[in-house]
């Protein structure tokens, strides 16, 4: 194997790995959400806009503003994925939510060939598939037809997901953080007129820059940078172990305990994930 091609696959299992530890800073959104007494928008908006704050302060000599349609294209994409989800939340159970949202993959699949030039193969089809139903056996005993409005705003929330890893992974030759940037500020401002209605405490303030800092603003950031070296479809797939870890911190830190079929569900998806990161 020539030296070129080692340093290839070095940097390709360097991206899987960021993006495993991207779903494991997104899944403590439940327990860290938990922690925090306030308003579920005004949260959304919040930790976005700490978010903002981190990714400015860390790369803001680095940040490049050119307003083309891929950058406004992944900030609007960034803004919906946050903000719909939060709303669904509130609107259906947060198992719909999840689950719905987690159609992403899906997406990305159909639309990678003609918008990147990446086009999914029958693994590809095939790992999704046990994936989704993994999660459809995680969520079995939560899973409802109530609260119509709410699936079909998760149903957004999972199509703004998919094209904000495409947007991303599309700008892989530039930066992609300054979508992020103004996902967040988006994000923030919708989240704006919910903050003034009452004031979290300081245990909730600790919640929240908990939430803007390691749960949004730093997973995004090494989702952005991981994206620059896999496929779409990996980007998308990998972080699908996220809801399993979810109430695994919950357990840990609440005492929830998951069920039977939450169990058999998770250890499918964590197989699935493993298997494709191996690759």
């Amino acid at each position: 194997m020539s030296d070129l091609s080692v340093a290839s696959t070095a940097v390709h299992r360097r991206a899987l790995l960021l993006l495993l530890l991207t779903a494991v800073l997104w899944s403590l959104g439940g327990v860290l959400i938990k922690w925090v007494d306030w308003n579920p928008v005004a949260i959304a908006g919040t930790r976005s806009l700490i978010g903002a704050a981190l990714i400015w302060i860390v790369f803001r000599r680095e940040l490049r503003f050119t307003w083309t349609f891929d950058q406004i294209g992944g900030a609007v994409a960034y803004a919906g994925t946050v903000v719909l989800f939060v709303i669904a939340n509130k609107l259906t159970t947060a198992a719909n939510a999840i689950l719905l949202q987690y159609t992403a993959p899906v997406y990305v699949a159909l639309f990678s060939p003609w918008f990147l030039g990446e086009r999914a193969d029958r693994r590809d089809w095939l790992s999704m598939l046990v994936m989704l139903c993994g999660m459809a056996l995680f969520f079995m005993d939560e899973l409802n037809f109530d609260g119509y409005l709410g699936n079909v705003i998760a149903l957004i929330s999972g199509l703004c997901f998919a094209w904000l890893t495409l947007f991303l992974r599309r700008q892989k030759d530039s930066s992609s953080l300054p979508s992020l940037l103004l996902g967040n500020l988006l994000a923030g401002a919708i989240g704006l007129p919910f903050m003034f209605q009452s004031m979290p405490d300081l245990s909730s303030c600790t919640g929240l820059l908990l939430l803007g800092v390691v749960q949004l603003g730093l997973p995004y950031i090494l989702y952005a940078l991981a994206l620059r070296h896999v496929r779409a479809v990996d980007g998308i797939l990998i972080p699908m172990i996220e809801p399993v870890l979810n109430p695994v911190w919950v357990f840990l830190m609440m005492g929830e305990q998951p069920s039977p079929w939450a169990l058999v569900g998770g250890a499918i998806i964590i197989g699935a994930v493993i298997f494709r990161a191996r690759q």
